[in-house]
């Protein structure tokens, strides 16, 4: 884990350097509130009925931000930072992701993240490490596609020494200031949540941003 808490301490210097070399330099601050009626995470399930909330800071590309759910036993807080740009319609990003547990839930998880996208098409690859069974290293590999009007299709696979496929299928639109979403999640059975078997859900969100 020393590799991806070295690329955390860049980044945060970096960070500091962004804001340091121009006070004129604008920041823009944004935090959002959300509810699931299931919470998933890359086709993992988690918990039945978590709401969440988060806040995001980003200037000239760079972005630091936290974000915190309910998981039963405790909370979920994940921070990540990093930077982001696009060149002729061509999208890229590199950053950090760190997931911590208040209580007995899971252990840390701490990922360096890489994506890239182009028209409809995204991709993320992460790497990282998990403090379970004495630490444990993982990849996972993501395929975003925008099917227009809303819908959306996701792809997702893990590597290394953790296993296991899943597929999502969704729909987001807005309704007033509400962010309103139904997604149809399909994992393979290697997926396991917390006590719970991979079983396909559909599940419902609601967001709000300010």
């Amino acid at each position: 884990m020393r590799a991806i808490s070295k690329f955390l301490s860049v980044v945060l210097l970096t960070w500091g350097s962004v804001f340091t070399a121009s006070s004129a330099l604008a920041a823009d601050v944004s935090m959002n509130v959300g509810y699931v009626s299931e919470y998933y995470y890359r086709g993992i399930y988690q918990k039945n009925s978590s709401g969440s909330a988060g806040i995001d800071v980003e200037a000239g590309g760079f972005y630091i931000g936290a974000w915190t759910a309910d998981v039963g036993d405790g909370l979920e807080i994940d921070g990540y930072a990093g930077f982001g740009g696009e060149i002729e319609g061509f999208s890229y990003g590199v950053g950090f992701t760190g997931y911590y547990y208040t209580g007995d839930f899971d252990e840390t998880y701490e990922e360096i993240n890489l994506s890239a996208g182009y028209g409809p098409i995204s991709i993320g690859y992460s790497v990282g490490e998990w403090d379970g069974d004495g630490g444990t290293d993982y990849d996972f590999l993501q395929i975003d596609i925008d099917l227009t009007a809303g819908f959306y299709a996701t792809y997702g696979s893990f590597g290394d020494e953790f296993d296991g496929d899943y597929f999502e299928l969704g729909y987001g639109t807005t309704v007033g200031d509400i962010d309103v979403g139904f997604a149809l999640i399909m994992p393979e059975d290697e997926l396991e949540g917390t006590g719970d078997a991979a079983n396909e859900a559909l599940v419902f969100s609601l967001g709000y941003s300010w």
